[in-house]
């Protein structure tokens, strides 16, 4: 048996019916040259056969009253019950139905006494299109990894006919070695003692670092719970019901506005987020005096660990002051995230391991408690995540996957999740929100107008000035 780590229990302890806590990616595929209408179909019931179903696809969750819950090994795993088959009427066979379709699917928690994990195939959609929709519990993976799962699965050849469900392949050589490795120290008392030792001090010095920053002794941009801003609609009691929007922008013009400025994708794409929020904000009547706060993961995987589960930690980063001028968001988002990563980079990975338990502990508490309509947010304005993707397109038996949209989950307070998604040369914004949450579509549309601001302002700023005559 595999056990669970604290912050993959904490996924299952936070878990509600309104509040679900899996990952999913959204795959919208064009089918084949010259391949028949029933592609999809054909494709759900070759996926059916292939019943070799390997971890962690093949594990259930099981709990105990005496020690940490554990995956073991099913018995059998039933494909008929995690691979299903939609289709699209036509005439509602869009994008927007889709989208409609799949924010439905996302919603209900996956069953406990299954493997956690479902795929959809949605047969239909208009311009000779079909979509696979995955969504796992998020204590089995991270967004990352689950990306790189399903790369494995797929092929980078159109020519490549062979199918590969992402259930069948082998995955997490290194995860098991990574396993055996905590299994070993778990049960060494030297492990024990390091890893505490490590936990205290990294601790104790970033509750120093936050103190300094709390009395404005210190500007670490690294936000501490409860400070954002409550009163706008991107916060409260998280609610069933879901609806998912997204937004792309060409990466041919991201790369041009790093290289003039010397820039991040994060700090580029934050800047977009940034823009938009604040142009949606005022449309719902708020205007913000102080930087929209966001909560960010930090991946605190060494170098070569390809294990499963989770290395993420999380926290709170002020974007930039309220600003009309989008060069000067960029440059004040980069001068935040800056001495976020220093900070970070100056203490223990276990440190920011317990500081995302404990600010977690104190959202899931307001949210069980249904207080979170009624306190400041615990955890920032929204959550913001960025999974690196291929920069190539991949196939499944020669269909081209020609968008691939990220759909995570809601932490506790917040109505709001994004996550940026770069593939194919694109970069894929996916909203996932609350049906609470008003004119999802319009904060959609915000984002890519808020890029093209951000382009011409950069233009601008770097213009030539005229020679005088």
């Amino acid at each position: 048996m595999n056990k669970l780590s604290l912050l993959d229990f904490g996924f299952f302890i936070a878990e509600s019916a309104a509040s679900p806590k899996h990952v999913g990616g959204l795959m919208i595929c064009k089918r084949p040259t010259g391949s028949k209408s029933g592609f999809a179909s054909d494709l759900h019931r070759e996926m059916l056969a292939c019943t070799d179903v390997q971890p962690p696809f093949n594990r259930l969750i099981e709990f105990s009253l005496t020690s940490m819950p554990s995956w073991r090994q099913a018995d059998t795993v039933d494909l008929e019950q995690h691979v299903i088959y939609h289709r699209l009427r036509r005439g509602r066979n869009g994008q927007h139905e889709l989208y409609q379709l799949v924010a439905e699917l996302h919603q209900p928690m996956l069953d406990r006494s299954r493997p956690l994990w479902e795929l959809h195939v949605v047969d239909g959609l208009s311009g000779a299109r079909f979509a696979l929709y995955l969504k796992m519990h998020h204590a089995c993976a991270d967004g990352v990894t689950m990306m790189r799962w399903a790369a494995e699965s797929l092929s980078t050849s159109a020519d490549d006919g062979e199918l590969r469900p992402v259930w069948s392949v082998r995955h997490g050589h290194a995860e098991r070695r990574l396993q055996r490795e905590r299994e070993r120290l778990a049960t060494s008392l030297l492990g024990d003692l390091l890893g505490a030792g490590k936990r205290v001090l990294g601790v104790g010095r970033l509750a120093a670092m936050l103190l300094l920053e709390s009395v404005k002794l210190t500007k670490n941009a690294i936000s501490l719970p409860f400070a954002a801003d409550g009163n706008t609609p991107l916060t409260g009691q998280v609610t069933a019901g879901r609806q998912f929007a997204s937004a792309c922008v060409d990466m041919q013009r991201v790369n041009a506005v790093r290289a003039r400025t010397r820039s991040t994708l994060n700090h580029v794409a934050l800047t977009c987020l940034d823009g938009a929020l604040h142009r949606y904000l005022r449309d719902e009547g708020v205007a913000l005096r102080t930087p929209i706060t966001i909560q960010m993961p930090v991946n605190l995987r060494r170098e070569g660990d390809e294990g499963g589960g989770n290395k993420i930690g999380f926290v709170q980063v002020e974007l930039s002051a309220p600003t009309d001028d989008p060069y000067v968001r960029l440059r004040n988002i980069g001068f935040s995230l800056r001495n976020v990563r220093t900070l970070i980079d100056s203490v223990a990975p276990e440190a920011i391991e317990s500081y995302t338990v404990i600010t977690s502990l104190v959202g899931l508490i307001a949210e069980k408690l249904n207080l979170s309509d009624r306190l400041p947010p615990a955890n920032g304005n929204t959550l913001v995540s960025n999974v690196p993707g291929p920069p190539h397109h991949l196939y499944v038996k020669g269909a081209r996957i020609e968008e691939l949209h990220p759909i995570s989950t809601l932490p506790p307070g917040n109505l709001l999740n994004i996550t940026l998604f770069s593939y194919a040369g694109r970069l894929f914004f996916g909203l996932i929100a609350t049906d609470e949450l008003p004119h999802l579509e319009r904060l959609s549309d915000y984002v890519g107008e808020a890029f093209s601001e951000l382009e011409q302002s950069v233009t601008d700023a770097f213009a030539t000035p005229a020679p005088a005559a």
